[in-house]
């Protein structure tokens, strides 16, 4: 209470603090600006930053709760070498120089002897500009991150067909569209620019269309939830192009002027140039001109191109336009709305009422701005005309084994619509777009010093880049880059460690996992994998020698690593939240971000011990003398990360961050490192953000003060248009492979496989464990999904004191009608069967489900023992993994259970059945667990005194302290 002279005033914003320091949340991947209060060095507040590009000042549950993650009884404390058996959860703590030693003892031979016996794989990771640089001069090619079992789909196919794609490389024109459309969108990734922009939408009376078989969250404040049957995206989403065809309510001007629409493509059945595009002796792609009758240059702007037809070449060959394929095959009558209607779930009706609808937003309302452009061959256009039509999908369309090509009939719809990049529509975030394939190619060969040509991670191009032996045997231990899987541009996370165990193709030495929780709920087939990691050979020695894993909680995967590397948390750390990784940028401008320590863990007093990864892996690699992490004289080349940050140099005047480069900070994108440039960052609030020039904003693939700006911060390297692929050359020069064309062909067991799912135009084909489970519908006649809540980011989030107030156990939920049917009654005990096993959960009914849909939380339930819960926490007792039931082979044991072109995990192709199960003897509430239960890790328990941070602070002001 203030008091004045007349009368005393009660201050209604007391500061929460002494101090306030800025830094960038980790707490989901949205990464926005916090601000967090400090008091006498502890934490007391955490809010969002105004002033920060991605959240402006929003914050959600996951990110207010900070404080508890930070202060969170998992924490581990100091290094760990185990002495029982894996699993066992039995370790002795050891000093950092031991720890050290002992990894780099553990790698310095396999570098001498062979790179590949290491697999480096990274889980949740932000660092991976510097996790993939780092296998790169260590020479393996077996480094992923966990892009492989979450969004490769969505990138890969955005990115073979728009230069950009969904989740963190575009976003919808928020300002501008007037109808959007949420496909597969759960609330964890992006929460708070999708809050936002929902909230602008509404404001100006955009209708929003929720596509998902649960509504939850975003589709709960949707004006249409349409409840799609799992895995049946791309069916819809032809039949709505089929409805556009018909019609005619197309753009087909915007399809000549920035697609390959009027490509000419051979038509040569049996034939090594058949699917090929038409070039001339230059490379250059032909179209065929009306007005001169013969074939052009497709990208002069004087020719007026044909985009239907057949024409023979003056070599006899005869071709087609793409757009005449594309008509030929989505005018086909099997996706009209009457024959997709049964399986999608999604009546006829809708469907055609959709498709009217998004005609009449795109063609009859367009959007135009009053922002005079040139495009990229120099024409002047003196507004932005555009089709306020925008389009946003996440893992609910990606997480199947029709992923890939599901996310391209998404893109086709937009393309056809005109509604890429235009105003109102889906917008590209910088650096995007990128050429079409992006031009880094996985890296496959040793230099002399012993790293890989280029890193381990990149983009195939034709067959030739792909890693493989000379027989077409993978190279890499989780078969990413191979014949099996060709476009797996994030690695396959989700298949190390069978393959791994099984020595296919080869036994590697040591496992190194960060952030990574494979034992538990980011494995299929938990069971199994634990027994994988577990398993010996005939000698006694375990399968897999050396695991080592950096995580700063105790997991379940901490007990089966040999060596415990323990992280800070993230309020202890610097971190580049880099352009060259996984970047935060909005339509509108470029932004990178840092991450500074608010808190000193040696100051804190807690005993603990713990170093951020990412300086850990430079001090191995200095031990180890890798290339670019020692000076000539053997002597690491950086001090930590921080130094790495400002001193590194990915290209001259390229390092991970961009803004204040030069010596004092003088330019931005490109320059020489300025020691003082993290500084500069903690100045401004803990990021930096290029704004893009007005007239830039939009048409960026083809707009030239966009290539321009793009080409001077270093983003694209030539500032040529970019032309979207509604057609993919790329695809149809591996089909033309497996039908035996070519110098690098599939082994025989790949042909038909590749033939099949490499079409160079979108196709949809039924999920594999629908396709491949004989009498599907009888057996197992559900679909099983998971959604992510979102108050909770993985096991991250539901191990948080206050996230779990919110909720600290799972149900699965299912439709009242689907109860019904299968003789269930809401809060009975059902089991839950899929090809693979069974589990024993509690049911509860939800009318936001598909009524052939059941689902439940991710990542809420936990093994006993970990994450030091108490010993009857709900997580352990009554919580549950769909996990368990998710084979990571397809059901005829073939492959992986993946997307056949990009190896991106199908978790959500799970189908299963239900039935009650009779209730014990013994009907106490504590007598009724989840099934399958596994023995308690001792890793620590939490005692169960309540958890009261704050309560210390209220007493201290309650004493008169401040």
């Amino acid at each position: 209470m203030r008091t004045t002279a007349d009368e005393p005033t009660i201050d209604t914003s007391p500061s929460p603090g002494d101090e306030v320091k800025t830094t960038t949340c980790y707490m989901c991947a949205c990464r926005c600006g916090i601000k967090v209060w400090l008091a006498d060095g502890k934490i007391r507040y955490i809010q969002g930053n105004p002033a920060h590009p991605v959240n402006q000042g929003v914050l959600c549950a996951k990110g207010s709760a900070g404080i508890m993650q930070h202060y969170s009884p998992a924490r581990l404390h100091k290094p760990l070498l185990r002495v029982g058996e894996r699993g066992s959860g039995e370790f002795r703590e050891i000093e950092w120089e031991e720890a050290l030693q002992i990894a780099a003892g553990w790698l310095k031979p396999i570098r001498e002897r062979n790179p590949d016996e290491l697999a480096f794989f990274t889980g949740r990771d932000q660092s991976q500009a510097l996790t993939g640089w780092w296998a790169q001069q260590f020479g393996t090619v077996n480094y992923a991150a966990h892009g492989g079992f979450c969004s490769v789909n969505m990138a890969a196919g955005g990115l073979y067909t728009l230069g950009g794609s969904f989740w963190e490389f575009g976003e919808p024109d928020w300002e501008n569209a007037r109808y959007l459309m949420l496909w597969g969108v759960a609330e964890d990734h992006d929460s708070n620019p999708i809050k936002l922009g929902l909230g602008k939408l509404k404001g100006h009376g955009a209708k929003i269309v929720a596509v998902n078989p649960v509504r939850s969250g975003y589709g709960a404040i949707a004006d249409e939830w349409i409840g799609i049957r799992p895995g049946t995206d791309g069916l819809f989403a032809f039949a709505l192009a089929h409805e556009l065809l018909k019609a005619d309510r197309i753009d087909l001007d915007y399809l000549v002027r920035y697609t390959n629409a009027h490509w000419l493509v051979v038509r040569n059945p049996g034939g090594a140039d058949d699917g090929l595009f038409v070039r001339d002796a230059d490379g250059k792609p032909q179209c065929f001109d009306k007005t001169d009758g013969a074939p052009a240059d497709a990208n002069r702007i004087d020719v007026s191109p044909a985009v239907v037809g057949e024409y023979v070449l003056a070599d006899g060959r005869t071709a087609i336009p793409v757009f005449h394929l594309v008509a030929e095959r989505y005018l086909d009558p099997q996706y009209a709305p009457d024959a997709v209607s049964e399986r999608c779930g999604i009546p006829a009706d809708t469907i055609r009422r959709i498709a009217r609808e998004l005609a009449e937003a795109a063609f009859d309302n367009p959007v135009t701005l009053p922002i005079a452009w040139t495009d990229a061959h120099g024409r002047e256009h003196a507004q932005m005309v555009g089709r306020p039509v925008a389009m946003h999908a996440m893992r609910g369309i990606s997480a199947h084994s029709n992923g890939f090509h599901t996310c391209r009939a998404l893109h086709l719809l937009q393309l056809l619509l005109g509604a890429v990049d235009t105003p109102g529509s889906f917008r590209y975030q910088p650096p995007f777009p990128k050429p079409i394939a992006p031009p880094n190619r996985p890296g496959k060969t040793r230099q002399a010093n012993g790293a890989l040509d280029a890193a381990p991670l990149g983009f195939v191009h034709a067959p030739e880049d792909l890693l493989v032996d000379a027989d077409g045997n993978p190279r890499r231990i989780d078969h990413a880059f191979s014949w099996a899987y060709p476009l797996s541009a994030h690695g396959m996370m989700h298949t190390v460690i069978r393959n791994a165990w099984a020595g296919d193709p080869y036994r590697i030495d040591t496992l190194l996992m960060f952030m990574a929780n494979m034992s538990w709920n980011s494995a299929m087939n938990t069971t199994e994998t634990i027994g994988w990691l577990t398993d010996k050979d005939a000698d006694g020695a375990y399968r897999i020698p050396h695991i080592i894993y950096a995580d700063a909680y105790a997991s379940e995967m901490v007990a089966y690593a040999d060596l415990v590397l323990p992280d800070t948390t993230y309020l202890e750390r610097f971190d580049a939240i880099s352009i060259l990784d996984r970047p935060i940028s909005d339509a509108d401008g470029a932004s990178d971000a840092i991450r500074h320590p608010v808190l000193d863990p040696a100051t804190q007093a807690e005993g603990r011990d713990v170093r951020g990864f990412q300086s850990v892996l430079l001090d191995i690699g200095a031990r180890l003398g890798l290339p670019g992490m020692v000076e000539a004289d053997g002597t690491p080349k950086y001090r930590d990360y921080a130094d790495y940050i400002v001193r590194h140099e990915r290209a001259p005047g390229v390092g991970l961050l961009a803004g204040w480069r030069g010596e004092h900070g003088e330019h931005h994108a490109k320059g020489a490192p300025n020691p003082d440039q993290l500084q500069r960052y903690i100045d401004n609030g803990g990021f930096w953000r290029s704004e893009i020039p007005e007239n830039a904003r939009y048409f960026k693939m083809a707009n030239r003060s966009y290539l321009d700006w793009a080409h001077r911060m270093g983003f694209l390297g030539h500032a040529e248009p970019i032309v979207l692929q509604l057609y993919s050359e790329t695809l149809q020069k591996f089909r033309l492979a497996a039908l035996g064309h070519g110098e690098r062909q599939p082994p025989a067991q790949h042909r038909e496989r590749v033939a099949a799912y490499f079409d160079p135009l979108p196709i949809w084909y039924e999920p594999f464990e629908g396709a491949q489970v004989a009498d599907v519908a009888h057996d197992f006649p559900l679909s099983a999904v998971t959604q992510r809540p979102m108050f909770m980011y993985h096991s991250w989030g539901s191990q948080n004191a206050w996230l779990r107030q919110i909720t600290a156990r799972n149900y699965l939920y299912l439709h009242p009608d689907t109860g019904a049917r299968h003789g269930i009654a809401d809060e009975d005990w059902i089991s839950v069967t899929s090809h693979l096993g069974t589990i024993t959960v509690q049911a509860r009914f939800a009318r936001n489900t598909q009524p052939d849909t059941v689902w439940t939380w991710n990542a809420i339930g936990k093994r006993k023992g970990a994450w030091r819960l108490g010993k009857d926490a709900p997580e352990g007792r009554k919580g549950f993994l769909l996990n368990h039931l998710i084979s990571d082979i397809t059901p005829r044991g073939d492959y992986a259970n993946a997307d056949p072109v990009t190896g991106q995990a199908a978790w959500f192709d799970l189908r299963v059945r239900i039935a009650k199960v009779e209730a014990p003897a013994d009907t106490t509430d504590a007598a009724r667990e989840s099934q399958p239960q596994f023995a308690a890790l001792p890793m620590g328990e939490a005692d169960n005194a309540p958890l009261r941070y704050g309560a210390g602070f209220r007493r201290a002001r309650e004493d008169g302290k401040p």
